[in-house]
């Protein structure tokens, strides 16, 4: 079992603490925590009964196998510039913040150093994540493999080439806001009929996880999936008509390649 090192307690990185300690991946004697604020760097080590770390420097400990960044993206740098001296073959570096890239990264450490980029979505926080990964400088595909296995314990993870970054931010992280929107519209539009709220956002919920699930218990295209359920001259079809009368294939494209667009002016910026 690794040893491992998680910087940050926030929202990401309690949640995939708790993660590796439900899934058996990490234990109390193998996970170290440490964030700036103490009380919640405590707090989460009593619930998982992990150890913790009384400032950065001995977050990082010898038998260190893998460390997690899971800090605010501006104060990735500091952090990684104030470890680089304990940094070299070992531990694996894993970056969980948005934007940075690995060479950011290896600039404050060297090339050969082993480092992971991640993109989670908040959907992590209830061990349904989707979670992108990238490897840089003398990361190889066991290292890959190792990420990879620790972060399927807060959902499903998997290989993006790093051009792909931006992309998987507007479509994984920041598609969760678009799908609340259309959440929203659905129960809405259930309302208008004349349905209560709690029931119409009720049958929402449900209806767009069995949705997600039908598609990945299946695995056939999407359309394949729509096509089942749209009736000749039924419903479905009339409501279809309706959605393509709007634009909505196409405005969503826009809004992902938008997002896409920011991401890059954010990461340039950075």
């Amino acid at each position: 079992m690794s040893t491992i090192s998680i910087i940050g307690a926030g929202n990401m990185g309690s949640a995939l603490a708790r993660g590796l300690i439900r899934s058996g991946k990490a234990d109390g004697k193998s996970l170290v925590l440490f964030d700036v604020d103490t009380a919640k760097t405590r707090s989460l080590a009593k619930e998982l009964g992990a150890q913790t770390a009384s400032n950065l420097q001995d977050a990082l400990k010898p038998k260190t196998d893998v460390m997690i960044l899971a800090v605010k993206p501006q104060t990735v740098g500091e952090v990684v510039e104030q470890l680089a001296p304990k940094i070299h073959e070992k531990p694996l570096v894993v970056s969980i913040a948005a934007g940075i890239t690995t060479g950011s990264i290896l600039a404050r450490l060297h090339a050969d150093a082993r480092v992971i980029r991640v993109m989670p979505n908040a959907a992590t926080m209830v061990e349904c994540g989707a979670t992108a990964l990238c490897k840089g400088g003398g990361a190889d595909e066991e290292d890959l493999r190792k990420a990879l296995d620790l972060f399927s314990s807060v959902g499903q993870a998997v290989v993006v080439d790093e051009k792909m970054m931006n992309a998987v931010t507007a479509l994984s992280a920041s598609g969760l806001g678009y799908l609340f929107v259309i959440m929203e519209a659905l129960t809405d539009g259930a309302v208008l009929m004349g349905m209560d709220r709690p029931t119409a956002r009720s049958l929402t919920v449900q209806t767009v996880l069995g949705a997600a699930t039908m598609a990945a218990a299946e695995g056939a295209p999407f359309s394949e999936l729509k096509d089942r359920i749209t009736s000749p001259g039924g419903t479905t079809i009339a409501g279809l008509r309706i959605l393509e009368r709007s634009g909505l294939r196409g405005s969503i494209m826009e809004c992902i390649a938008a997002a896409t667009r920011r991401g890059e002016e954010l990461q340039a910026k950075g």
